[in-house]
């Protein structure tokens, strides 16, 4: 039983993340916390956004606070959803419908990962129309239709396509972990296991997490580098993009855009939006945060195709400060996995209770009652 008074205590997604780390086995914590390199850029993403000061303004009323926000056409609870995670049931066991079903009930849509450790059938049924979907673009022509296929036929109409992975981001978490997928029995894994057996009987009950939409690739794979050779292509150009954009029939956004040149190019391939992000610092240690480069690019497009932010939010007015600076919305991804690792899936929604407190909150410290009137005015610089 999770003991809801402890996650009670839990005062923010900070706190929610000792907690998570406490009960995982650092290999699977490590799987999800950890970034590029030395993780400059998972550090300076969320120290980015506290640095984007915004001015409180007073008497006013702001007994009814308004957070809904539209994005596409459809009207969020929320203004942010939950980002793609790939693994996520090896940081805590049913994560990945945990979260979808949360995002069901919360009226915030669930992006799918292609990589996710349920398929993404599975998910979204249990989202509940609130499910997007993301794709890894293969090297394997056959293996990247076979999941658009899919995608169409369960009912996703919204698609991510992750264009930040040329080449596999280099985690050292993961290197001296020696992590593997499938998870190979080493003696640190063991360990692992008996110093946590609550994750480990988890596991047990819930079966042994793997990349579930590649089933048949892991099977005939002889190495997990030939199977993250055809999950990784170093050749998704512009033109790939574009006959990309002419098979997907329904919204397309591209993920980790941080140039304003860039994502100028997906407007004119008439993507419908672009998602500024920087992989939560996974992918390069030296690139900006994405709250830096977020304003140039909406700058730059001006309001031709929408815009979504992610990597680094884990504050409720981080999502203000996104607003301000141009973000139609925004994506987390860590902060709702920290509920899920510190309490399963009512840790989840502690984890989302939280934000929107937070949001709410400062919504009223501002002196604004509805999140979409919030603009450049409450930048105090």
């Amino acid at each position: 039983m999770v003991d809801l008074m402890r996650l009670d205590r839990a005062a923010s997604i900070d706190d929610l993340r000792l907690m998570a780390k406490r009960r995982i086995p650092r290999f699977a914590f490590d799987l999800v916390d950890g970034g590029a390199e030395n993780e400059r850029n998972l550090r300076r993403n969320s120290e980015a956004f506290e640095e984007v000061e915004l001015t409180p303004r007073y008497m006013v009323d702001v007994s009814e606070i308004d957070t809904r926000a539209k994005f596409f056409g459809k009207t969020y609870d929320l203004p942010f959803g939950m980002a793609p995670i790939g693994m996520l049931n090896a940081f805590w066991p049913n994560a990945d419908l945990s979260l979808a079903r949360l995002c069901a009930r919360q009226n915030i849509p669930y992006v799918a990962s292609s990589a996710a450790s349920t398929t993404l059938e599975e998910l979204a049924e249990a989202a509940e129309g609130n499910a997007w979907f993301q794709l890894y673009v293969s090297s394997d022509d056959a293996v990247t239709e076979g999941l658009i296929a899919r995608a169409g036929a369960a009912g996703y109409d919204t698609m991510i396509v992750t264009a930040d992975v040329p080449a596999a981001g280099k985690r050292d978490r993961d290197i001296r972990n020696q992590l593997a997928v499938p998870f190979r029995i080493t003696p640190e894994v063991l360990l692992g296991l008996a110093l946590n057996p609550r994750w480990s009987l988890e596991t047990l009950r819930h079966g042994k997490p793997n990349i579930a939409n590649y089933a048949d690739l892991l099977q005939s794979a002889t190495s997990y580098a030939e199977v993250q050779k055809t999950l990784i292509t170093p050749g998704f150009t512009w033109e790939a993009l574009r006959k990309l954009r002419d098979r997907w029939g329904g919204k397309l956004l591209v993920k980790g855009i941080l140039h304003p040149e860039d994502a100028i190019k997906c407007a004119e391939l008439q993507c419908e939006g672009i998602v500024v992000s920087n992989h939560g610092g996974r992918q390069v240690a030296f690139g900006p945060p994405t709250i830096e480069a977020l304003p140039r690019i909406a700058q730059a497009v001006g309001g031709k195709i929408g815009i979504a932010i992610d990597s680094g939010i884990r504050r409720g007015a981080d999502l203000l400060r996104a607003k301000a600076l141009g973000a139609d919305f925004s994506f987390a991804g860590r902060a709702l996995a920290y509920g899920v690792g510190a309490g399963g899936a009512a840790g989840g929604k502690r984890a989302l209770d939280i934000l929107q407190l937070e949001l709410v909150r400062a919504l009223g410290q501002l002196g604004v009652t509805s999140f979409a009137e919030i603009g450049p005015s409450v930048l105090s610089r």
